[in-house]
């Protein structure tokens, strides 16, 4: 039997065996990311086919941005924890975000149009996560898995958004793609709007900052071995939208019952896979915890990179079969055994660590810790596109034998920190 879930304020309504707050979460992040996949789709093209940007500015300006919306969430965690509170963050940043997206119609306004969008994810994207873990008692069994199910919708709006926004932009017109990104994200915050009710009250300010100094302080070196484990495996997977998608592109056949598989449809494997993976995975993580054998989170996050660099050394024999022969192209079918275990491990690691970081954060610093998590990200795309200039001298076999190596070294370092952070926790 489901233990009945009180979350702070006394709400103690469930959906599908779910608090209630999960699906409103769920669906205002689903919109969010909706809105922000959707615009970045159409971002770099819009830049050199109507701006006339050269393509090395484009990528330069495409790379600051994406930069930039994983360093403003430190600061806009911090000044939700410290002054606005979480609600009021994501309210205010979600109308930056959408403004931001609307802006875009305006040719002159592309660049402050950036701007909006990058400071309003600052403060939407460390506070709606930070108020997950709220939504549960410390030891409901379905606690585990509530990032996983967050994780979803993530993963869900990154699917939708390039067939709509996409699709619409080159069909109709750039702006209709960028207004209709815009119309999502105002989607996005009438759900959470309209949906408070179901949702963890914020804490006050003033009572909340005496208590960062509690137990949960001696966490913070723990999180930073984790964090810095997180860049490493990060530099690894980052690779499916950069080295692979040129290795797909060139040397795997994509020829499916007499038609051509367009390359770019590769990145929704990804995202299907999450989909067909997590109701199996959070299901049998409840059942062990009902059992009090559940894995602790460094050591599922450890199996998580393993699982990734298994699947990079799949990818690597198979490379290096098709080195053999001359001009022999790699079955696709290989493509997606390979994203079927890179999804099963991402759904080990990720959202996983995601959770880890608001469960130990210190009371009052919940945003703050959720954004130094997303720094994590930050740092692994840069350390990514580092990582990638290696492709033409190690050849692909042996590059992907690297990220297996990157990948299995990040795993054996978060096994490192377990011990730490248990003595951390105790």
């Amino acid at each position: 039997m489901i233990p009945s879930t009180t979350a702070p304020g006394g709400r103690s309504s469930t959906l599908f065996g779910q608090p209630r707050g999960l699906t409103v979460l769920f669906l205002t992040e689903m919109w969010e990311k909706f809105s922000f996949f959707g615009m970045r789709a159409l971002q770099v093209y819009y830049m050199i086919k109507q701006l006339h940007f050269s393509q090395a500015d484009a990528s330069l300006v495409y790379g600051l941005y994406a930069g930039g919306v994983y360093l403003t969430p430190i600061f806009g965690g911090y000044a939700a924890d410290r002054w606005l509170g979480r609600r009021r963050a994501i309210l205010i940043g979600g109308s930056l975000m959408a403004l931001g997206h609307f802006a875009m119609a305006l040719e002159a306004l592309f660049f402050p149009a950036l701007t909006l969008i990058a400071v309003g994810n600052g403060l939407f994207l460390p506070n709606l996560p930070s108020q997950v873990g709220d939504l549960y008692a410390a030891d409901d069994p379905r606690r585990g898995g509530a990032y996983n199910i967050y994780y979803v919708g993530v993963n869900l709006g990154a699917l939708l958004a390039p067939l709509v926004c996409g699709t619409l932009g080159e069909l109709y017109g750039w702006h209709v793609g960028f207004g209709a990104a815009g119309v999502g994200m105002c989607l996005g915050l009438a759900i959470y709007a309209l949906n408070g009710r179901y949702l963890p009250p914020d804490m006050p300010r003033a009572v909340a900052a005496p208590r960062v100094a509690g137990s949960k302080t001696g966490s913070f070196l723990p999180l930073l071995l984790v964090g810095l484990a997180v860049i490493v495996f990060r530099s690894a997977y980052e690779q499916s939208g950069n080295t692979l998608a040129v290795w797909a592109d060139t040397q795997v056949d994509r020829h499916l019952l007499g038609f051509l598989v367009p390359v770019t449809w590769m990145q929704s494997l990804n995202p299907l896979f999450v989909f067909l993976f997590t109701p199996l995975v959070v299901a049998g993580w409840r059942r062990a915890a009902t059992r009090g054998r559940e894995p602790s989170s460094l050591v599922k996050m450890a199996l998580g990179a393993g699982g990734v660099g298994l699947s990079y050394l799949l990818l690597a024999l198979v490379a290096a079969g098709g080195q053999t022969v001359a001009g022999k192209m790699v079955d696709g079918i290989w493509l997606l055994v390979f994203f079927a275990l890179y999804t099963l491990g991402e759904l080990y690691i990720l959202p996983v660590g995601l959770g880890l970081f608001a469960r130990l954060a210190p009371a009052g610093m919940g945003a703050t810790v959720i954004a130094a998590w997303f720094l994590a990200s930050f740092g692994g795309n840069l350390l990514a596109g580092v990582v990638g200039r290696g492709w033409d001298a190690l050849g692909p076999s042996g590059f992907f034998v690297a990220m297996a190596v990157l990948s299995g070294c990040a795993g054996a370092a978060l096994l490192a920190v377990a011990p730490m952070l248990r003595r951390a926790e105790a």
